[in-house]
Formats: structure tokens, sequence, C-alpha cells
């Protein structure tokens, strides 16, 4: 069954967690890359796409691979298969994968896993705190010369809007922290009072207890990280590693490393400490507000 937008987890990260367990497994075996390759009839490299959770699972391959690991704990056995099965089921955004590329549906299936997501923006608001309209308004642009079909469009703004239910979801909804660059807020969008609707959910979405909003007055200047947006995006389970994303306009980077990582956490905090507190940041939004009565 595909998961849903509301429900944490998801297939790709079920495929990190499962590959990370198979890869302590192997090395506390003694046992190569290429003899697990081996022994699956498959190579060094699809022991090493497994291990980091890049491609799927054949139920078989992981029952060899367990025997080959010396797994024999019925039980142990049983919840591993079982995760290999759960991460081949299909993640409920892959019913757009005809509108979206492949390395951005990568970027859905660690969102909807994700604990806390910190981003940073200097363009446009971030897509999970987007209303429809303004949603429907970003898409639309850099499409004037060959305009997206209408049917595409609304089919991307569903995916956004259905992407925010992490945000409002019962169970552990997606603590998320997003610092702004004033000008995103005054940036005209859309038809007239677009903007306005957008600054008042970005008011009632701040007061939620899951939601932190912060943004850099113009008076701050120059700040770290004006090279563009980033995510940080962090995971309750202890097999998922930490992950940048960084967006291109045809591709996307996916940082894990720690070296990297910690320049991020470093450039993030950094932001946080320049920008308003969110009290001032809610001030601000209600002046702007105000000013297109």
């Amino acid at each position: 069954m595909a998961e849903e937008p509301g429900t944490p987890g998801g297939p790709t990260a079920l495929r990190i967690m499962l590959g990370a367990h198979l890869r302590r497994m192997r090395e506390e075996a003694g046992i190569s890359r290429a003899d697990a390759g081996w022994a699956i009839r498959g190579s060094e490299s699809k022991i090493s796409r497994l291990e980091l959770g890049k491609v799927g699972f054949k139920v078989r391959d992981v029952e060899d691979l367990l025997t080959l690991y010396q797994q024999t704990d019925p039980d142990e056995r049983a919840r591993l298969i079982g995760l290999a099965e759960q991460a081949n089921s299909p993640g409920w955004w892959q019913r757009y994968d005809d509108v979206t590329p492949n390395w951005f549906q990568a970027y859905l299936g660690l969102e909807v896993a994700a604990d806390m997501i910190r981003t940073f923006e200097s363009q446009f608001v971030p897509g999970l705190l987007q209303t429809e309209d303004y949603a429907r308004a970003v898409t639309q642009l850099g499409h004037s010369e060959a305009p997206l079909p209408q049917v595409e469009v609304d089919r991307l703004v569903a995916l956004r809007m259905s992407r925010q239910e992490i945000l409002t979801r019962g169970h552990r909804p997606t603590r998320f922290w997003a610092v702004l660059d004033e000008v995103v807020l005054r940036r005209s969008i859309g038809e007239p009072g677009v903007l306005r609707t957008q600054l008042e959910h970005l008011l009632e979405m701040s007061r939620r207890p899951n939601v932190t909003l912060q943004v850099i007055p113009l008076s701050a200047g120059c700040y770290p990280a004006t090279g563009g947006a980033f995510s940080l995006l962090r995971f309750a389970e202890v097999d998922l590693p930490d992950v940048v994303y960084i967006e291109h306009l045809t591709s996307a980077v996916y940082l894990d490393k720690r070296e990297d990582l910690d320049k991020y956490v470093v450039t993030m905090d950094a932001l946080s400490i320049t920008a308003g507190t969110p009290r001032e940041t809610e001030e601000l939004l209600r002046s702007l507000i105000a000013s297109t009565d």
C-alpha cells in the first residue's frame, strides 16, 4: 500500500535503515562486499548500492544475505525481511512521478521521514509553507516562453500541498525551522492579493509549536549563505544520517559527509543568529500585512 502524505517514514528511509543493518552484519561477520555480492548473484557495487539504500531490495537477496551473515534468530530475520518488503512499497509521492524528476523524488522520500528540517531561503517562501495560489505562481515561473499545461501545473501544486501534511499530521509532525531573507516577504508574485494571503498564512503557521520562522532583515546587510538556499534534514532513526539538500535548476546535491554537514550546521546557526527572533518576525509579518491594505 502506498504511504499517505501524513504518515511518518517511507520507502526511501526504510531502504537506508535496512542497508545500514546489513552493512553492520556484514562487517561483524568479516565478509567482504565482493563475497556478499557473489552470494546474491551480484557484484560488489550492487552490495554497495544496497547498503547505501540507493536501490530496492529483493526479498530473496535479503534472505540469502542473512544466511551468509549467520543471522539465525527467527524473529530478527522476520523483522528484516518485513522491512525489505515495506521498503519496496511505493511512496505516496510516486503517483506524481510523471511531473517530477528522479532526483527530486529522492528528496521527497527523505522529507516525509525527517524528524526535523531546517531550511534557508532567499528567493521564495519554502514549499512547505506556501499557499496554493503562491505555489501555483511559483510553478508557472520560468515557463513564460512555453507555459506548462494546466493539468501539469495542477498536479505539481497538488503535490506541494500534500507534502505540507507532514507539518500538521497528528503523530509526530515534522519540526520545521525556516530562515528567510526579508526580500522573500516583499517580492510580489502572481495576481494581486497572493502575497498578502501568503503572509497571513506564514503568520498562522509560525504559531504552530513545531514551526519556527525567522526573517533576516534588510538592515542586516550581507550574511552567511549568500550562495543560495539549502535544507538540513535530521532523522530520529540512528541509522539515518543527517542530509544537506541543495537544489539546482536541473539537478540536486545530497551531502551526508560529516565535514560537509558540520559546515552547513554552522552556517545555519549563524543565519539564525543574524535573523530576527520569532517574535520580531511575527511583528514584521503583521507590519507587512498591514501595508498591503
